[in-house]
């Protein structure tokens, strides 16, 4: 396993805009989730 920086046609940047309250950190987690990324949803609350 190669622990260095990845090359750069690996890298993706996304970025989520939006005023506060408008639900960006439960689209990011939603995105994440369905990605496999995580294992479960969590709340703002």
């Amino acid at each position: 396993m190669h622990l260095g920086a990845p090359s750069t046609d690996k890298v993706r940047n996304v970025v989520l805009v939006g005023h506060g309250g408008a639900g960006k950190t439960s689209l990011a987690e939603a995105m994440l989730y369905l990605a496999g990324e995580t294992t479960r949803l969590g709340s703002v609350d």
